[in-house]
């Protein structure tokens, strides 16, 4: 039996282990686009950027799997309804239902992005001005100073929040099963449903604390290799 249920776990682990790097391959640049843009001197970029992220932050994760997965869907029969379309709407009422796990992957990657875009900021905000100012005095232009100077010690002080959050992922990935997407915790429980074991259950957690405790010793290695990007 307990072959029988690693045998089951592993394979929804692989689930939530794909939903893991799909989100992070994703998040990770488009977070950085988005802090480019809430930081933007245009004025109507930066407050639109600005209003997605609190949106996003605001509200659950769940009720935005839940929008993305069925949201489609509903304003595709919407569409389907209306008399004498323009081209417009004749486009919503192509629109179809999202594959379970295309859609929670979709809203991994925005919720994500946009916590990962303020951590962007925050760290790229934390840069002395005097930094670019003397880059430039250097002669160097203003992206050279940036990438040489400035990104080595904002990748230095985002590590610690940035890997906060890439581990709270780890976790949040089991949010999946909410929309029936398979993943490690979903496959826990069928033991407890149709067997009556809770041990199962229990024993998911074991896969999380592994990945956890991986992930910490690369983020500790990494840190310490970044400890002589000081200021």
């Amino acid at each position: 039996m307990f072959w029988e249920v690693t045998q089951t776990l592993v394979s929804g682990f692989a689930t939530t282990l794909k939903l893991f790097c799909v989100t992070l391959a994703a998040a990770l640049p488009l977070g950085l686009l988005i802090s480019f843009g809430s930081m933007s001197k245009f004025k109507p970029l930066k407050w639109l950027c600005k209003t997605f992220i609190w949106i996003i932050r605001g509200t659950p994760l769940v009720l935005q799997m839940i929008i993305v997965y069925y949201g489609p869907g509903l304003v595709g029969n919407w569409a389907q309804n209306i008399e004498n379309p323009n081209a417009f709407v004749t486009w919503l009422a192509s629109w179809g239902v999202f594959e379970r796990f295309t859609a929670v992957s979709v809203a991994f990657i925005i919720n994500y992005a946009c916590y990962f875009s303020e951590i962007y900021r925050g760290g790229i905000e934390s840069i002395p001005r005097g930094q670019y100012e003397a880059g430039q005095v250097l002669g160097m232009k203003r992206g050279q100073v940036f990438f040489r100077v400035v990104l080595p010690q904002v990748v230095k002080r985002i590590v610690p929040p940035m890997s906060n959050e890439i581990i709270t992922l780890v976790k949040d990935t089991s949010l999946a099963r909410i929309i029936s997407v398979y993943e490690v915790i979903w496959a826990g429980e069928k033991f407890m449903k149709l067997n009556g074991l809770l041990w199962p259950l229990f024993y998911t957690g074991a896969f999380y604390l592994v990945f956890c405790g991986v992930l910490t010793i690369l983020f500790n290695t990494l840190e310490k290799k970044l400890d002589y990007y000081r200021g």
